[in-house]
């Protein structure tokens, strides 16, 4: 049987800056001292008002170089979608992303000091050879699927430029994860992780929306897991609140899909993480634990 392990989920941080450097610095030093197999982050290395430069690139890719284990991640909307804005330095969103792809996916390996090889869906599919975000690796039988799926409705609606964006990466986004469904069938996968950066469920009509820019990426987990019947663990970030529950529904909205458990990591004001502990042959068999840092919590160490 395949042996028990663990892993770390953090995201949105550090949003307040400088002040919040020594707080990720002091996070990622605990998350090192637990030796988790890999950590993921899940997006928004900023705030929203914080400026989208190269430079600050620099500044992200420095910190992600400081964790010992291997660190996967999936970007979030402050990183490009919402970099139009005045204070982030009204860029062009489409620029932004193009220079994370070239800056943190273009290895076939994961970032952080150890390294994972990663498959990325621009390897095994032609069709979608541009994003090169959207990869898969295995660990003890479990599956874990990064995909890029992001907050401010998925980069829906601002404008027409947009909602090209949005199609084009829903699309390829829908068809990788049925082939992660179609694989963890195949392979006879214990379960599946999914991260991701978006809150999908900050409102129950996102699955049923006809502007929602998550309703498909919704019917499409709630008709999979339940074919899968295995666990299923979704792992976001976005709202910046510890959240851990089951908000998944059957696609006709009428039942609770008990296989699927959503973790929603803290970030923003709360610079803490996620223990995710996983027991292969266990019918659940995920459990968290909390990383709280005291010396990170503002409310106990105020300014």
């Amino acid at each position: 049987m395949a042996q028990n392990f663990k892993f770390v989920a953090l995201g949105d941080m550090p949003y307040n800056i400088p002040e919040d450097y020594v707080r990720y610095e002091r996070l990622i030093q605990r998350i090192n001292s637990q030796t988790p197999a890999f950590s993921i982050f899940i997006g928004d290395t900023k705030s929203g008002s914080t400026p989208c430069s190269d430079e600050y690139n620099l500044i992200v890719e420095g910190y992600f170089k400081k964790f010992n284990s291997p660190l996967l991640y999936s970007p979030g909307d402050n990183e490009w979608t919402d970099c139009h804005r005045p204070l982030a330095g009204a860029y062009d969103p489409i620029e932004r992303l193009q220079a994370l792809r070239q800056k943190f996916f273009q290895s076939k390996f994961s970032l952080g000091q150890q390294k994972i090889p990663l498959i990325r869906q621009a390897d095994i599919d032609p069709l979608f050879s541009k994003f090169v975000e959207n990869s898969l690796w295995v660990k003890n039988q479990f599956l874990f699927v990064n995909v890029h799926i992001i907050g401010s409705n998925n980069n829906f609606e601002r404008d027409d430029r947009s909602k090209a964006e949005y199609f084009e990466r829903n699309q390829a986004n829908l068809n990788w994860i049925k082939y992660a469904f179609q694989q963890a069938l195949n392979q006879n996968y214990e379960g599946i992780i999914f991260s991701y950066q978006a809150d999908m469920f900050y409102s129950p009509k996102q699955a049923i929306d006809s502007v929602s820019g998550y309703r498909e990426t919704l019917q499409l987990l709630s008709s999979s897991a339940e074919t899968f019947k295995k666990p299923v663990l979704l792992i976001h970030g976005d709202s910046h609140r510890l959240v851990i529950d089951q908000p998944l529904k059957t696609v006709d909205q009428k039942h609770v899909l008990e296989n699927v458990i959503r973790l929603e990591v803290m970030g923003a004001d709360e610079v803490q993480a996620v223990e995710v502990q996983v027991s292969p042959g266990q019918e659940q068999p995920f459990s968290f634990t909390p990383l709280l840092l005291r010396d990170n919590m503002r409310m106990l160490n105020p300014k």
